[in-house]
């Protein structure tokens, strides 16, 4: 059997069993019924005259009585114990009635043939067989109580030797029969809860997938829906008057309404994008019919914008090869043209007029070099290597080093913190990099034209109580149309920018299982926020 698809149920097989124990109580009170409607009914003729008549009668009571209990009880208990109970008394009764009634003799031994048989496929195989010897021996046993009795009838003892040997094969051929039953019936069961699985398993598959799946039918109804498509769909169209309330594709959206129109006459589909609701990501339909000959008809709803951006994920990845390896042949002139300049600003013999463009070819170097650095640590993409550290005393750190290596002249620089000890699970050397971009673009964009820069980086814990650092400036803000496009790389709103560093910053800070978003702040400025992983928090393989 697949993994995780139910079995049978013990419950589900004794029911069964409990349907044929009924049918068989059903006809012992039929067998108990018709005996009595033989000795005190019209036509206590037809069976001739009882041996002893009070005996007869008492016994056909007694057991039309007890059958009648077998019958009212069958539905609960145990289900062995019914049945054994109730060929013990059909075999009891049986023989005594046979005794009893010796014009109706063989006619009761012929039904007493059923009950052995029954009982046969309701038990198990050494229980059937085991009733059927207990039959035949009581047959036998009769015919010699019979017998010497001084009460013969002119049987031989062939015809309960008969008798036996037919409750034997009885009882042999419906123990076959009810375990083949049995099996079939367990089989029948376990594939129907497969098949109910599978389904349950596909609809749950096609619910979830990403491409939206409509069902249409034949008059433009939404028969089904997945939930991609539901969303895509949004809340637009009404619903017919039907019991089941389907939803009208040409209400839902008109021009996916008309371009199945045009498929089913035409053959041809429009792969053309299509937005079906506003605020909502274009999709391109298809269409395929359920069935041959079928007037309902399957249509998928292709998201393009997952579509671009696994192009985008394709393209950046063949792009980061491609960089890479122009970046380490950029390098070894632009690293020879630096030197010369060096060499150049050294000497004495170069006019004051002329440094100035040794300053402007020095300038430009370093900004090259810093466009080859971003994309060498695009293409790296380097592990991260988690440390604990202490994230104030680190910042404090941070800013003492960038005030030293970039002078920042008017502008402000400074670390500020709630929490001395607040601590995280990070890459040192990655954080530093990260912050390195956003308080170079804090200091770079985010001033108001004409005064200096003011950056703050704040540590603190958010309202989760993860660490979190913000690096916040004063300056203009970032439109909404800008702030959704930030992080995309190679996007970038300055003639002088490659576009990758918020990229880069973002990258590194998902290596070490932190976020890094922008905050718009009320009243102006901008603020980068990091949420890191707290120190105790484990990192994933």
């Amino acid at each position: 059997m697949p993994p995780g698809l139910a079995p049978v149920s013990p419950a589900d097989a004794d029911l069964a069993l409990r349907r044929e124990l009924y049918f068989f109580t059903l006809y012992r009170l039929l067998e108990a019924a018709l005996l009595v409607f033989f000795l005190f009914g019209p036509v206590d003729n037809l069976i001739g005259a009882p041996r002893h008549d009070l005996f007869a009668r008492s016994l056909s009571l007694s057991y039309l009585f007890i059958a009648t209990l077998l019958f009212v009880f069958s539905r609960r208990g145990d289900l062995r114990s019914q049945v054994l109970a109730g060929i013990a008394c059909d075999l009891f009764f049986g023989i005594l009635a046979i005794h009893a009634l010796p014009g109706a003799g063989t006619g009761i031994a012929l039904m007493l043939m059923f009950n052995v048989g029954a009982a046969a496929l309701l038990l198990r195989a050494r229980y059937g067989i085991g009733a059927a010897i207990v039959a035949c021996l009581g047959l036998i046993g009769e015919w010699l109580w019979t017998e010497l009795g001084n009460e013969s009838t002119g049987r031989t003892i062939a015809e309960p030797i008969m008798f036996a040997l037919g409750y034997l094969s009885i009882a042999l051929l419906t123990n076959m029969l009810g375990r083949q039953m049995r099996e079939s019936q367990e089989l029948a069961e376990r594939r129907g809860a497969e098949a109910a699985n599978y389904a349950e398993i596909n609809e749950l598959i096609i619910r979830r997938m990403r491409t939206g799946v409509l069902l249409v039918d034949g008059e433009g109804r939404l028969r089904l829906a997945n939930e991609a498509a539901m969303l895509l769909l949004g809340d637009s169209g009404e619903y017919d008057g039907t019991r089941h309330g389907h939803r009208i594709l040409a209400i839902a959206s008109p021009e996916l309404a008309r371009r199945l129109s045009r498929w089913r006459v035409e053959g041809r589909p429009d792969e053309s994008p299509l937005q079906l609701a506003p605020d909502l990501p274009e999709v391109v339909p298809r269409f395929t019919r359920l069935l041959a000959g079928s007037d309902q008809t399957l249509i998928f709803l292709d998201d393009t914008s997952l579509v671009s951006r696994r192009a985008e994920s394709i393209t950046l990845a063949a792009l980061g090869r491609f960089s890479a390896s122009l970046a380490h042949e950029i390098r070894n002139p632009l690293a020879a043209i630096n030197y010369a300049v060096q060499l150049l600003e050294e000497s004495r013999d170069i006019a004051i007029s002329d440094r100035r463009l040794l300053e402007i070819v020095r300038q430009q170097g370093s900004r090259m070099n810093g466009i080859v650095e971003n994309v060498l640590g695009m293409a790296r993409r380097e592990p991260a290597k988690p440390e604990h550290v202490e994230l104030m005393g680190f910042v404090r750190q941070f800013v003492d080093e960038y005030r030293v290596s970039h002078p920042i002249e008017q502008d402000t620089l400074r670390a500020t913190g709630s929490h001395s000890q607040a601590s995280a699970l990070v890459d040192p050397r990655q954080l530093h990099q990260a912050l390195t971009v956003l308080v170079h673009n804090a200091l770079t964009y985010g001033r108001i034209p004409g005064e200096p820069a003011r950056v703050t980086v704040h540590v603190y814990f958010d309202e989760v109580g993860l660490p979190a650092i913000d690096v916040l400036d004063r300056g203009p803000g970032i439109p909404d149309s800008v702030a959704e496009r930030l992080f995309r790389p190679f996007f970038t709103t300055s003639s002088h920018g490659t576009g990758l560093g918020l990229y880069i910053a973002r990258e590194l800070c998902r290596a070490n299982q932190a976020a890094l978003d922008y905050v718009p702040v009320p009243g102006g400025g901008g603020c980068f926020r990091i949420r890191l992983a707290g120190a105790s928090a484990l990192s994933s393989p």
